[in-house]
């Protein structure tokens, strides 16, 4: 007899199957027994009257994996509206140790390091899957939308022999009695990608060695990573970026929608054009200082609130940073050279998206360098395919766990991510 889920369970009326799962709870009362199964599908309720069954039923602690062969019979008030009688119930493995939290009740009531301590178990609780289920659907969407419009998807190494980013820090590892280093993000290679098929992205962990310790901050995340080329400026990258969004935001309506319930959250709508301000603009709206380089958290929650207030919207692009604040590879803006053609696109008052067009001349890329005292051989290799001809190009990248902690309203990004790297934590 094949296994059927427990999603299932209710196309099967008066039959007899077999399910197999988890111990998710055990309710023993007087004169019946019932086991809670639970599989990747959901919650299945097997009554239990046998005394011989309740007997071994009594015996199982919770997580021990089961197999029970039943027969369907239909009940409103059970899980899915059906329930399973007469069972057979066979442990799959010997008995369970129960983890340091009951998985059966509705919120996990274990603090955030206990839970992440723990993550292999603790991550079974449907509030905590549903984050993932979500976080999967989410890039399904960010690949679809790339699919259709022509995006070929590329892998790039995570082992490079210089940084990234000009001045941030990075993992140093040795590479067969070479320095190396971890990637900080395929910003390079997605550029050099341009001259190969136009447009290109990318979604893999990046590494970054900044010891921050916040809510919002992780030491690897996953990184969702665009460039195209033939672009006029920023601008049209910006308006790729809010049809991924789009369809993001689409695939995880439509792939999990349960997962969404779950956490009793809805998927926010993308407005038809994001409302856009320049970064000197944004500065007077968020109440800060005309000479201030950068947007605080603070700043951006006062943006977000505005664009809210507004226009009604959940997102804001703030484009026009200054030269100073970006890589050097950024394109400054022709009529006001101390400020760039890049952006930043907030979500709910908090940076999601970093973007831009780049420098596609190398002439250009000796003279940034040299503006900023930056030798040029650690990057000969990436500034040198720029002689060959590039296209204007230009391109962003989304941090999958903070789209998805912002998304369903996590007050920390380890909240949706399955195994955490940061400061603190490099196990499990």
């Amino acid at each position: 007899m094949q296994r059927i889920l427990s999603s299932q369970l209710s196309r099967h009326v008066g039959a007899t199957v077999r399910i197999a799962g988890w111990v998710h709870r055990r309710r023993l009362l007087k004169s019946v027994a019932f086991l809670i199964v639970r599989d990747a599908a959901g919650l299945a309720q097997v009554v239990v009257t046998d005394p011989a069954v309740r007997a071994a039923v009594e015996k199982l602690t919770e997580e021990t994996v089961v197999e029970v062969t039943a027969r369907v019979v239909a009940n409103d008030t059970a899980p899915a509206g059906v329930e399973l009688t007469e069972p057979t119930v066979r442990p799959l493995g010997p008995p369970a140790v129960p983890p340091p939290f009951d998985l059966y009740r509705p919120a996990l009531t274990a603090t955030l390091p206990t839970q992440l301590d723990h993550a292999p178990a603790a991550l079974r609780h449907p509030t905590r899957s549903a984050a993932l289920r979500i976080s999967a659907a989410a890039v399904g969407g960010f690949r679809a939308a790339l699919d259709t419009r022509g995006f070929v998807e590329i892998h790039t190494p995570k082992v490079v022999a210089s940084s990234t980013e000009s001045g941030a820090n990075v993992f140093a590892l040795d590479w067969f009695g070479r320095p190396a280093y971890l990637a900080q993000s395929p910003q390079f290679y997605k550029q050099l990608m341009v001259g190969v098929f136009e447009r290109v992205y990318e979604v893999g962990p990046v590494f970054r060695a900044e010891p921050h310790d916040t809510v919002r901050h992780l030491a690897q995340y996953t990184s969702l990573d665009v460039e195209l080329g033939f672009v006029a400026d920023h601008r049209d990258v910006m308006r790729v970026l809010r049809d991924v969004l789009c369809g993001m935001l689409d695939a995880v309506r439509e792939r999990a929608a349960g997962a969404l319930a779950t956490l009793d959250v809805a998927a926010p709508e993308v407005p038809a054009e994001i409302p856009a301000v320049h970064f000197t603009e944004a500065l007077a709206i968020a109440g800060a200082p005309a000479d201030e380089p950068d947007l605080a958290p603070a700043h951006e929650r006062a943006l977000g609130e505005w664009a809210r207030a507004e226009h009604g919207s959940d997102f804001l692009f703030v484009t026009g940073y200054p030269m100073a604040k970006r890589p050097f590879y950024t394109h400054p803006d022709p009529a006001r050279p101390a400020y760039s053609n890049g952006f930043d696109l907030l979500f709910r008052g908090m940076e999601l998206v970093t973007g831009g067009q780049r420098l596609h001349r190398y002439e250009d890329y000796l003279a940034a360098l040299a503006a900023r005292g930056e030798p040029v051989e650690p990057y000969a290799g990436y500034i040198d395919a720029f002689r060959h001809g590039m296209p204007p190009h230009g391109g962003f990248a989304i941090g999958l766990e903070r789209f998805v902690a912002r998304l369903t309203g996590a007050a920390n990004v380890r909240e949706v991510t399955a195994f955490p790297r940061d400061l603190h934590r490099l196990t499990p």
